[in-house]
């Protein structure tokens, strides 16, 4: 013990076990969050296949910027300059989200950052080196635009789901949101969408933009299916327990979700018993329960999805 430290021997040992139990804990966060790299993996290969064997071989564009990329790329060709053994929109879609990474860097946590860059860097690569057939799988285009967007909105979602980004307007949203504290992801997403098919609409023919903008919309309804933190959620919680603080406590430390609680009897037993009701995503349902249940294992937990919340309701997309 320093000379002028007037702490106790056993407040030191107390300092001492807080350490190594934030230790661990950083190191479990760690673990959980490299064993999320697998499936991150797996939406991009998903998302990269579903592009470049049927949204591409159709002639059809994806939104946002890597819808962008191909357009830069197609105009590039028309000029005489294309790349055999590469899919250039792949590099390009690369680029143009290095400004939007780039002021992530000061707004958004480090651990979205890096799974970001790393689903941006494997997706530009596959995109680049996946080899597009020449000839369409499935000869029918509408067929074609509706499963390319059904296996896009699936990878999408499966990234969304682990917690990074895939880039491109959802990213600069983010980052929007975070610097401004307004706009959304889908504002961004849909201006960038009319510039882009405003432009192809002079470009190339109908049929195009509207079979391109099919993809869209299946794309982001598969989206929506798997990106869990992307549904709203109601889980009440009726418990016996005579004190529920250190719970409340436990849920509002580790989740930021405040609740309700009401005051409640059992119709036949006459039993006590208080009602908690919290809001959170999809989500967070599974680390909801396991805090209930650790403190009260007969406790009673109904879910209730896709509720509409209006008013102060924190959205978290990671």
């Amino acid at each position: 013990m320093e000379p002028n430290d007037e702490r106790s021997i056993e407040e030191l040992v107390v300092s001492e076990e807080e350490k190594i139990a934030a230790d661990d804990q950083g190191r479990n966060a760690a673990r959980k969050e490299g064993l999320k790299l697998p499936m991150i993996l797996l939406g991009v290969a998903i998302y990269s296949f579903g592009v470049n064997f049927f949204l591409r071989p159709n002639h059809l564009y994806s939104g946002g910027l890597l819808g962008f990329a191909q357009l830069i790329e197609d105009l590039l060709a028309r000029s005489g300059i294309r790349f055999s053994y590469f899919d250039l929109s792949g590099v390009l879609y690369y680029l143009m989200n290095i400004p939007a990474i780039v002021l992530a860097f000061k707004k958004m946590r480090r651990r979205f950052l890096i799974k970001t860059i790393f689903t941006v860097t494997v997706m530009s690569l596959l995109l680049a080196l996946i080899p597009i057939p020449a000839e369409p799988l499935l000869p029918d285009v509408l067929t074609g635009s509706i499963i390319a967007g059904l296996i896009c909105g699936v990878g999408t979602g499966i990234v969304l789901w682990m917690g990074s980004c895939d880039g491109g307007t959802t990213l600069i949203g983010m980052v929007l949101i975070a610097l401004k504290g307004k706009s959304s992801v889908g504002h961004v997403s849909l201006a960038f969408n009319i510039v882009l098919y405003g432009i192809m609409i002079f470009l190339f023919d109908i049929p195009t933009v509207i079979y391109s903008l099919v993809y869209v919309v299946f794309s982001s309804i598969a989206t929506d299916k798997i990106h869990l933190q992307n549904i709203n959620t109601q889980v009440m919680v009726l418990t016996k327990l005579a004190d529920t603080k250190d719970m409340e406590v436990e849920v509002m430390s580790r989740l930021y979700r405040g609740m309700t609680q009401l005051d409640g009897k059992g119709t036949f037993t006459g039993d006590e018993l208080k009602i908690l009701i919290i809001y959170v995503s999809k989500f967070e349902v599974g680390r909801l329960k396991a805090i209930v249940k650790s403190y009260d294992p007969q406790a009673f937990i109904i879910e209730t999805d896709g509720v509409r919340i209006d008013g102060n309701f924190l959205k978290k997309v990671t």
